[in-house]
């Protein structure tokens, strides 16, 4: 069986969010298409909180290869798939690595600066969206880039989907505790709106301490690092799910919740473009407390077309074929 290294941060795989999903993910599609995906990461990692500046962000990678690269030499690797630009160095000592961005250098996002110089030496990307890939090409040259999405769970998706279990004023959102996904906004939102049950999903354990410096709502109901399942369950008793981020690089929430039926309230960036079906609208700080409200009061219990548009575009057997694909060419 060929070997693939998947090289991210050893706190990347420790959550149950964006990365460590799309590497479990990745890792039993792979399996299914013959190729072995090795996790490789870091053992030395500073600080479990990302907002320290120089410890997990691009800047704390260049002290690392040596550890990375010894644990690729050990299991004979040749290919690599890196989610963080700080390790595009990687290129210097196996050409055949791809990065797939968990991060992009926009100025909405923490490290946007320092994630810049590391894009100039990237010659092959997967990324998750056109609107990605376009921005590789357009901003930073690199014009050898899939795209291929972060397929939710079909299973999951079936699993848990109930409509007559939506509670008609719940709304959803999941995100972190960072400036660019906007928490402050959703607690803004629920103060105004005292009728509305408002859950507030994190990926990790670390944000009930950094949480604890907003006064929460009573309508406000925390959860952390649910698992895969509990994620379906929860998003499937919700009405709306909102996302208010200013810039967003896998935006799987979003993916899943029009897998679930969910009426969708999202950002007017072009990041967002293909979440693109009948009940997902578009919307900016002026107006999303408004279209919040609009969506909640909808007659629908749940989208069909939300649900349809997913499954052809973004389910586990459309990235599958994206990866089949890929390694087809890659990996010759």
């Amino acid at each position: 069986m060929k070997k693939v290294g998947l090289v991210m941060r050893k706190i990347q795989f420790s959550e149950a969010q964006g990365p460590r999903v799309f590497a479990e993910r990745l890792r039993n599609i792979a399996k299914e298409l013959g190729v072995e995906i090795i996790f490789i990461s870091p053992e030395r990692h500073v600080s479990g909180h990302d907002w320290i500046p120089g410890y997990e962000h691009e800047k704390g990678d260049l002290v690392n290869y040596d550890i990375v690269l010894d644990q690729i030499y050990a299991e004979g690797i040749e290919h690599v798939i890196y989610t963080v630009s700080g390790f595009t160095f990687l290129n210097l000592f196996l050409p055949k690595s791809v990065l797939f961005p968990h991060s992009f250098p926009d100025p909405a996002l923490t490290g946007y600066e320092m994630m810049k110089p590391f894009y100039s030496i990237v010659d092959k990307a997967i990324v998750q969206t056109e609107f990605l890939k376009r921005q590789m090409g357009t901003v930073f040259g690199v014009n050898e880039v899939d795209v291929i999405p972060i397929g939710f769970s079909e299973e999951l998706a079936a699993k848990h989907y109930r409509p007559d279990a939506v509670v008609e004023n719940r709304i959803l959102w999941i995100g972190r505790d960072e400036e660019n996904r906007r928490p402050d906004l959703v607690l803004e939102y629920a103060r105004q709106n005292p009728d509305k049950e408002v859950f507030m999903v994190f990926g990790g354990m670390r944000y009930k301490e950094s949480m604890q410096k907003y006064e929460i709502p009573s309508n406000v109901r925390l959860r952390f690092a649910l698992s895969q399942d509990e994620v379906f369950e929860l998003m499937n008793s919700a009405k709306v799910y909102w996302s208010c981020s200013k810039f967003d690089t896998f935006a799987m929430p979003l993916t899943e919740a029009l897998a679930m039926g969910k009426i969708v309230v999202k950002p007017e960036h072009p990041c967002y473009d293909h979440i693109s079906s009948r009940h997902a609208f578009a919307g900016n700080e002026k107006n999303w407390f408004e279209l919040v409200n609009m969506a909640a009061a909808s007659p629908l219990r749940t989208s069909t077309d939300n649900r349809d548009y997913a499954f052809s575009r973004f389910s586990a057997t459309v990235m599958k074929q994206g990866y089949r694909d890929f390694f087809d060419r890659w990996l010759r």
